[in-house]
C-alpha cells in the first residue's frame, strides 16, 4: 500500500469533501510502514473496505416553527465501521453539516472508539439544522422530526448515538423520548440521557475531564507538574466548561475561551466563580463569551481565535481545522509546549506538522478527547445492566481508560530519539484492532 496512491484514490471519488480527505490522508500516512508489514492485509484489500463507510442514510427532515412556517433541513447517519461493536458516534446540528464532516468524523470516530478498549464501532450523524435562537419547543419538534427519519437504523445491539456540537441534554431527551415511542421500547439507544432516564454520572463533564487526564498522562513523560501552567482553551460550550473545570482543581490557570462570536483574555485566570457565570450564561442563557468580558472587565477580541496570546498549554476544543499553519508558529514562539486537542481535529495538517517538528507534546483528538465516548460506553454497560454506578467509578474507570489510551500511544508512537509520536502512535494502535477484527470476520 502507498498512502499517496490510496490518498488520489479517495480524492478523485469523492472531490468535494476535503475534510473527509484530510482525515483519511491523515491516518493511511501513519499507518502506511505498519500495513506493509502484513501482506494478508492488502491481499484483502483492506484498507479501501476500512477507508469507505459501511452505510450513509440520508433524509430529509421538515418541521414547524413557533410561527407556524413549515421548514426542511437535511439529515445524515454515516455507520462507519462496526467490526468491533455497535456503531457509536455522535449528533451534530449545525449550519455547516455535510457529509464530507460527517463522513471525517465518523472515520475517525472508529479509530477513537478502538482505542477506549471498549466494545464500539464509529459512527456519526446530524443536520444542519442549527439550535441557535430557537425555542424549546422547536428544537423538540426539530428533534422528533429528525428521530422520525433515523429511528430504524439505530438500537442498543445496533447503532447508538449520542451529542455532539449543537446536541446536548436537551436535544438527545426529545430524541430518545421520540425513539422510544416509535420502537416500543426502552433500551439504551441514546447516551447522555438525563441521569432520571438512564444517564450516567459525570458523561457531561467526561470529554473535558478526560482530555486533561491524557494531558496529565503526556507530561508524566517530561515531568512536568500542571500546577501553576497557564492554558489556552478554546470554545465555551461542554467540553470547555469541563476541561477548565479540571484545570481549575489541578491548579492551572485557563486564561482563555471563546465561540463563533469571537475570544476572551483573562490574564487573572478563570476561577470557580468566573467558570460558574460562564456556564450559567452558555447553558441556561445560551449566550455569547462577549458577556465574560463585560461582567469581569477583560480583553474580549471579535472575529479571532485565542491562539496568538501567551501560554504553557493549548487545549483546542471548539471545531475542525481551528488551528493552522500560522496559529501553530505563533503558538510555539509564545512558548506552549503541550497541546491536547479536546474537539475532533481541530488542528490542519500543516499545523500538526509544527507542533511534531518543534517535539511539542501533541495529542490528537482520537486520543485526548476519547473520555467522552468512553463514559458514553460505561452508559451503555449500565443501562444493560439496570444499574447506575456512583460517579466516584465512573471517574475512575475514566482515568483508567485514558491511561491505557496514553500507553498505547506510547506503545506505538515512540520514535529512534525517544519522541512519542502521539499522532502516530493513535493512528496505529486503532487502526490494528479494527484491522484484526475485520480480517477475522472475513469478507464483508
Amino acid at each position: 500500500m502507498k498512502s499517496s496512491e490510496v490518498v488520489n484514490s479517495v480524492k478523485m471519488r469523492f472531490p468535494n469533501e476535503p475534510e473527509y480527505l484530510q482525515a483519511v490522508k491523515e491516518v493511511v500516512e501513519s499507518i502506511e510502514e505498519v500495513y506493509n508489514e502484513h501482506p494478508e492485509f492488502e491481499k484483502a484489500n483492506l484498507i479501501e473496505r476500512l477507508i469507505i463507510p459501511d452505510k450513509i442514510h440520508t433524509f430529509r427532515v421538515t418541521w414547524t416553527d413557533d410561527q407556524g412556517r413549515v421548514h426542511t433541513n437535511m439529515g445524515y447517519r454515516v455507520q462507519h465501521n462496526n467490526a468491533i461493536g455497535p456503531y457509536k458516534g455522535g449528533i451534530r446540528f449545525h449550519a455547516s453539516v455535510s457529509p464530507s464532516i460527517l463522513k471525517f468524523l465518523a472515520f475517525e470516530q472508529t479509530f477513537k472508539n478502538a482505542l477506549t478498549t471498549l466494545p464500539m464501532g464509529g459512527a456519526k450523524g446530524g443536520s444542519d439544522f442549527s439550535p441557535r435562537g430557537k425555542s424549546d419547543a422547536e428544537v423538540m419538534r426539530f428533534c422528533q422530526a429528525f428521530v422520525e427519519g433515523l429511528w430504524r437504523v439505530i438500537g442498543p445491539d445496533t447503532d447508538v448515538p449520542a451529542g455532539d456540537i449543537g446536541v446536548g441534554g436537551r436535544e438527545v431527551g426529545y430524541m430518545f423520548g421520540k425513539y422510544k415511542k416509535l420502537a416500543g421500547e426502552f433500551t439504551g439507544t441514546f447516551t447522555g440521557k438525563g441521569r432520571e432516564f438512564g444517564g450516567s454520572l459525570i458523561r457531561p463533564e467526561a470529554t473535558g475531564y478526560g482530555n486533561v487526564y491524557f494531558l496529565l498522562e503526556m507530561l508524566k513523560t517530561r515531568n512536568i507538574d500542571i500546577k501553576g501552567k497557564k492554558c489556552l482553551v478554546s470554545g465555551s460550550g461542554n467540553v470547555a466548561q469541563y476541561t477548565c473545570e479540571k484545570l481549575i482543581e489541578l491548579g492551572a490557570i485557563p486564561v482563555t475561551l471563546s465561540d463563533s462570536d469571537g475570544y476572551i483574555y483573562d490574564p487573572d485566570g478563570i476561577d470557580e466563580e468566573k467558570l460558574k457565570f460562564v456556564m450559567e450564561l452558555k447553558n441556561l442563557y445560551r449566550g455569547r463569551i462577549r458577556e465574560y468580558a463585560e461582567e469581569f472587565g477583560c480583553k474580549y477580541v471579535p472575529g479571532a481565535r485565542p491562539w496568538g496570546e501567551k501560554g504553557d498549554i493549548a487545549l483546542p476544543s471548539a471545531t475542525q481545522n481551528e488551528i493552522d499553519q500560522q496559529d501553530a508558529e505563533m503558538l510555539i514562539k509564545n512558548g506552549v509546549f503541550a497541546v491536547s486537542e479536546g474537539a475532533n481535529m481541530p488542528s490542519t495538517p500543516e499545523a500538526i506538522d509544527i507542533f511534531i517538528e518543534n517535539k511539542i507534546l501533541y495529542a490528537p483528538g482520537k486520543a485526548a478527547n476519547a473520555g467522552g465516548v468512553s463514559v458514553s460506553g460505561l452508559e451503555m454497560t449500565q443501562n444493560s445492566e439496570r444499574l447506575s454506578w456512583p460517579s466516584e467509578q465512573v471517574d475512575e474507570k475514566l482515568k483508567w481508560i485514558m491511561g491505557n489510551i496514553h500507553e498505547n500511544c506510547v506503545k506505538y508512537g515512540t520514535e529512534s530519539d525517544g519522541y512519542i509520536n502521539y499522532q502516530k502512535g493513535a493512528n496505529i494502535a486503532g487502526f490494528m484492532k479494527v484491522a484484526k477484527a475485520m480480517m477475522g470476520q472475513g469478507i464483508l
